[in-house]
């Protein structure tokens, strides 16, 4: 165990020497001057070691030279040059410390930064995919709700195409009055046409209007198409029942006073 091993060690826990003289003391201190030397030239990068300016001793005039003075004043000068490498070493360990302490804050600060920071992150992902599937099933059940009313509608227009004729018909019967085609050309465009009223709309609310007028020309082109359709089946139902009458009237014998009625369809004014 070197010496300044034994000089850290508390004092209950230091091996108990028998009183050496004065020779040994001052060997024992030149060598803990030397371990301290060699090990504060390896730190002179982290901190310059300053020598306090010491005089050395005088050798007095005369004769008569005081050989213990002078040995007392160089060990006295070799103990302040051990103190202050002790005090220069123990103060760059301390500083060291310090610089890891700081070192090891700034570390778990910056992990802790990053782990709010992946949380947040984490969160918003999980709010943005929360609002998107939330709108996904919105628009799911708008076109649902649209598609059903469009089933609807278009059933209650067949629906009304099969009675619609037969009791417009008769209610002009009834009435004594007749419209001619031009007028109720005129109705039936003045109860689809509808008012724009844009005049202070913002632009929101204009591409929601030009969406609504695209989504009722779409359903007027259906509705067109169904009549056209209806009708051209009407048309061919007739024609056929007219075949078939034309066929059976050649068949009679010219004797029979009997006529046959072809029937008549009631075909809707479109």
């Amino acid at each position: 165990m070197s010496h300044y091993l034994l000089y850290n060690l508390p004092f209950c826990q230091r091996p108990h020497r028998r009183k050496t003289n004065l020779q040994q003391t001052m060997r024992l201190m030149k060598n803990k001057v030397r371990d301290l030397k060699v090990e504060n030239r390896v730190q002179t990068t982290a901190m310059p070691f300053i020598m306090p300016n010491l005089i050395p001793p005088k050798i007095p005039d005369g004769e008569k030279v005081d050989f213990d003075d002078i040995h007392r004043k160089r060990m006295e000068k070799d103990l302040m040059e051990l103190q202050t490498l002790i005090e220069v070493h123990f103060e760059s360990r301390k500083k060291e410390e310090d610089e890891l302490i700081n070192l090891t804050e700034r570390i778990e600060k910056r992990r802790s930064e990053r782990a709010e920071q992946h949380r947040i992150r984490s969160e918003r992902e999980k709010e943005r995919q929360k609002r998107l599937e939330d709108e996904r099933t919105r628009k799911e059940e708008e076109e649902a709700k649209k598609r059903a009313d469009d089933d609807a509608k278009k059933k209650k227009t067949l629906t009304s195409l099969h009675f619609g004729g037969y009791m417009q018909k008769l209610t002009e019967k009834r009435s004594g009055k007749r419209q001619t085609e031009r007028e109720k050309k005129k109705k039936i465009l003045s109860d689809r046409r509808k008012s724009l009223d844009i005049e202070h709309s913002s632009q929101e609310k204009l591409k929601e209007k030009a969406k609504e007028l695209w989504d009722w020309m779409y359903k007027l082109e259906a509705e067109k198409f169904e009549l056209q359709y209806q009708f051209s089946r009407q048309k061919y139902e007739v024609q056929e029942d007219q075949e078939r009458a034309k066929e059976i009237d050649t068949d009679v014998p010219a004797a029979s006073n009997h006529t046959v009625v072809p029937p008549v369809s009631l075909i809707p004014h479109l």
